[in-house]
């Protein structure tokens, strides 16, 4: 099945743009100017207003290599297909007949121009889907890079290659119009200027050519420095200024009268893939392949630009994430950009960066604005550890960076980087690293937030005061353990440190020592005999999970200091784990590209899936609605929603060797588009792919319970408990629920209408109005007779005739299903009419009948609590009367074994569960 019991893809976080060019455009019904940018196989959609994400686009069978749109259509190349999407969601056209990739997309007019890897053009009819016209180019002669139309140029485009030469073709007549002479670089760029007749072309050389095409002359001839020229743009608000863009992130500003450099603006840290002034307004949008995009103003003194808006994420993949906060709405996020991100799961526009790592945080400030090589920045951050207990104080979060011994702080309130570099003082000495180098590999902080203590390769552990940096203590003497420190944990009350190192040795020591500062033996150690990989703990319960290096996971309890569970199912290292906000559940993943849950009291495993790229980090929300996970390869975070939470889940034991299925990650949604997400559908009307669609189903595990599991067992009822648990106080009930005002009579109507059975006083008017249609001259129909034939009349009520039926059957099905049908108030009144005294409709055997009933559903051990009521209920209405007859009394003995037997059963049952529990509890291993 491929699925997971537990988990669903729900929505991905952090995914801006990747480093195929944004398209701009103005929507109409919006009143406003958006940017669609790509993200690998899907497309956003930002409001350039607040840069809020309003459209995601659907997952397409392949990465996005070309977008552009018209009034009318989002034009997205995938592969060799290119698709028509009206309001990024709803699949108007598909095009075939590419055989390699499609770079190239070029609405015009009524159709629609592309051009894939082998430099074959092919015009479109939008409407139709038909191929209008098809051009081949040869690619070592002229092996298209560019494409423009001309303003005023009706039916002609101008081609760029990777040559150097241009050509402006006729598109109507397919006719070579005119061959420009080459440039001695490769063509990149090609860009409309305001001026009619003038080109823009941007070369690999980095130089910048304005081209009149209507006399071949070079009308502005410039060169930047920075790079090859990666995206050309011209402002429209009456100011001749023209943008150019590199590939190291610089964007330079041209004034075109004075033919001189404006300004630069360090815009990215990457190549500058997009670059469009939005139209009449100073105001430039960017993006990049470090994942974002940014809207640039012009309103400062000097003419340059300053950041109004922008959306960025991760520019590398995340190595660590953590929930913060008991409310499950923020992620903190490190990546091997060395930054550190904060992720709402609320909206996306309260994202946050905390910066990058810096040695020198204000050297690094300085030189962001000379040049996107910052000799300051320090190396990704592998590992952090938050607490919220001191948010507002100090700094509350901890990392370790990759090959550093140095551990950074960072405060979550003020969202930055903090002062300190924990390094201990003998680790400070040049001669002491001379022949090894000491890094830091783990650490943790302790639940009052004060201290946060540290691991490093060689043994060492040391514990430092978060807010002073101050070293505290030392453990172990001359160090805690002989090998490389994998794991450091701490309990809630500040009582003990657990360390765990390879050498297998989990070692538990004293928090503090008075008077001294060197912790110098432990007070307990477990043996593991394998190395150690990591250490996750849930505080609340003192469990700790140890991963080992044989591919398995022991937890410990840190009260008792014994080894209570073992799992073993992984097929490569484990990564990371973490628990669920309960405790039950362990959600572990490793190199296998496999997440596997295990249920801690059963030890089961009960839900495992595989994902295509591993997982190298994971974390629980606190309130347990969702499961993030970080991937290789992958710059955002994903969520998976947690399925037993809004439906019912079957869990059971698997085999923790069987193959996990295959499960696709989650894409991005928006508030605007709920159904926003999901692989490429196909349907006869909008989609000709049929193979697709059934790419959208979700199989889901259903199991139907049988009506009974095992005639050992006491079955209880699917009845809902509002109908039977209140039959004893039916009668306060009513007396509360009493109406305020008098019942008013019922109008008037003939003797002869019948009625309907019920509490309530109904008449049957469908069966007079039939009477009088079939009537001809009387006021009954042909061979009907009102002659009531005495031999039928009974005035026992529906209930009752089930019963009097079971005299001789002795089959109480019926009459059961009846019953169990039937609301509080049915129930009592059937119940209530079964004796014949007190104007009561039934008779003796009837009622011992109904006790007969009530034998029979304890001897089945079915709907054993409706049984109980409905006995109890009997009992309090005509227990007396029972009493005083010896038929009905014979039968009292009968049900008291009966109810007993039943009772015995589900006590034992009871008791059976709670020592199993007990014993599991006191497992000790």
């Amino acid at each position: 099945m491929n699925s997971s019991h537990l988990f669903q893809p729900n929505r991905a976080l952090g995914y801006v743009s990747n480093h195929i060019p944004p398209n701009v455009r103005f929507i109409d019904q919006r009143r406003e100017n958006v940017v669609i940018t790509c993200v690998g196989r899907s497309f956003h959609v930002y409001g350039c207003n607040s840069f809020r994400l309003i459209r995601t686009g659907r997952i397409h069978p392949a990465d996005i290599t070309a977008i552009a749109a018209d009034g009318f259509l989002t034009y997205v190349a995938a592969g060799n297909l290119i698709y028509g999407w009206r309001s990024s969601v709803e699949l108007r056209k598909v095009y075939r007949g590419h055989e390699k990739p499609v770079r190239l997309l070029l609405p015009f007019a009524k159709h629609l121009i592309s051009i894939d890897e082998g430099s074959l053009l092919k015009i479109w009819i939008v409407a139709t889907q038909e191929l209008y016209l098809e051009i081949p180019f040869a690619k070592d002669e002229f092996e298209i890079s560019a494409i423009v139309h001309p303003a005023s140029y009706k039916n002609k485009i101008l081609l760029g290659s990777t040559q150097g030469g241009l050509q402006l073709w006729n598109l109507k007549s397919c006719k070579l119009v005119h061959t420009f002479a080459g440039f001695d670089s490769k063509v990149l760029q090609l860009e409309q200027a305001p001026a009619i007749d003038v080109i823009a072309v941007g070369l690999h050389s980095g130089k910048i050519v304005l081209l009149n095409i209507q006399y071949e002359e070079v009308v502005i001839e410039v060169h930047q420095d920075w790079g090859p020229v990666t995206a050309i743009s011209f402002r429209t608000d009456g100011t001749s200024i023209m943008a150019t863009a590199s590939s190291n992130g610089q964007v330079v500003f041209w004034d075109l009268e004075e033919k001189t450099i404006l300004s630069t603006l360090m815009a990215h840290d990457d190549s500058v893939t997009g670059l469009q002034f939005l139209p009449n307004e100073p105001l430039l949008v960017t993006s990049s392949p470090d994942n974002s995009l940014k809207m640039w103003i012009f309103d400062l003194s000097d003419g340059g630009a300053r950041l109004l808006r922008f959306r960025e994420g991760h520019a590398a993949p995340p190595t660590c994430i953590r929930y913060h906060g008991a409310s499950g709405r923020n992620i903190v996020s490190s990546g091997e950009d060395s930054s550190l991100r904060i992720f709402s799961t609320v909206t996306e526009t309260l994202n946050c960066s905390m910066g990058k790592a810096s040695y020198n945080r204000k050297a690094s400030k300085k030189q962001k604005k000379k040049s996107t090589e910052d000799p300051f920045r320090m190396p990704p951050i592998n590992y952090f550890t938050t607490e919220v207990t001191r948010d507002k104080e100090w700094d509350s979060i901890a990392a370790l960076h990759q090959g550093l011994v140095q551990v950074t702080t960072w405060s979550y309130d003020k969202r930055r980087m903090g002062d300190l570099h924990l390094v201990p003082e003998a680790f400070q000495n040049k001669q002491h690293n001379k022949d090894i180098t000491i890094m830091a590999s783990c650490l943790c902080l302790s639940h009052c937030g004060n201290f946060v203590t540290i691991g490093y390769s060689s043994g060492h552990v040391e514990r430092f005061n978060i807010q002073s940096g101050i070293h505290r203590a030392s453990y172990g003497s001359p160090s805690a353990h002989k090998d490389y420190i994998r794991g450091l944990s701490s309990d809630n009350l500040n009582q003990i440190i657990v360390s765990g190192a390879a050498d297998g040795q989990l070692k538990f020591w004293n928090f503090k020592q008075p008077n001294s500062t060197v912790i110098k033996t432990p007070i307990d150690t477990i043996d593991l005999s394998e190395p150690i990989t990591l250490i996750r703990t849930h505080r609340e319960s003192a469990i700790a999970c140890v991963a080992l290096d044989d591919f398995s996971v022991v937890l410990v309890d840190l009260d008792s200091r014994v080894v209570v569970r073992r799992f073993e199912g992984h097929r490569g290292t484990v990564i990371d784990a973490c628990f669920s906000p309960d405790s039950r559940w362990l959600i572990t993943t490793a190199q296998d590209c496999v997440v596997k849950v295990w249920d801690i009291p059963s030890s089961y495993l009960i839900d495992h899936f595989s994902v295509s790229h591993m997982c190298t980090s994971l974390t629980m929300s606190p309130t347990g609605d969702f499961l993030a996970t970080a991937h290789v390869d992958y710059r955002g975070i994903n969520l998976w929603a947690n399925k037993s939470l809004f439906t019912n889940v079957t869990l059971r034991g698997l085999n923790p060797d069987s193959e996990a299925p295959l499960l696709d990650l989650p894409t991005t949604i928006c508030d605007e588009q709920q159904n926003g997400t999901g692989l490429l559908s196909a349907s006869p009307k909008r989609m000709e792919t049929e193979e697709l669609e059934d790419a959208f189903e979700e199989i889901n595990l259903e199991y139907t319970s049988p009506p009974q599991l095992s005639s050992e067992l006491i079955t209880m009822s699917k009845v809902a408990i509002s109908r039977w648990q209140n039959l004893l106080n039916l009668d306060i009930i009513k007396k509360r629920n009493r109406p305020r005002q008098a019942l008013k009579k019922p109008k008037s109507a003939p003797f002869f209408l019948p009625t309907v059975a019920g509490l309530d006083f109904e008449f049957d008017l469908q069966a007079e109005m039939g009477d009088k249609s079939s009537a001809v001259g009387g006021a009954f129909g042909e061979g009907e007779s009102r002659i009531i034939d005495t031999k039928q009349v009974d005035h026992l009520t529906p209930f009752g005739k089930l019963l009097n039926a079971t005299v001789k059957t002795e089959e109480y099905d019926k009459a059961i299903d009846y019953l169990m049908k039937l609301g509080p108030s049915m129930i009592d009144h059937e119940i209530r009419n079964l004796t014949p005294f007190n104007s009561g409709s039934g008779s003796l055997p009837v009622m011992g009948a109904f006790m007969r009933m009530v034998i029979y559903m304890f001897d089945q051990r079915k709907e054993f609590e409706l049984a109980q009521s409905y006995l109890s209920l009997f009992l309090k209405l005509h227990g007396r009367a029972v009493v005083e007859n010896e038929q009905l009394s014979q039968l009292l003995p009968a049900i008291e074994e009966a109810q007993k037997t039943g009772w015995s059963l589900l006590e034992n049952k009871l008791l059976y569960g709670l020592g199993v529990v007990s014993n599991l509890r006191n497992y000790s291993g």
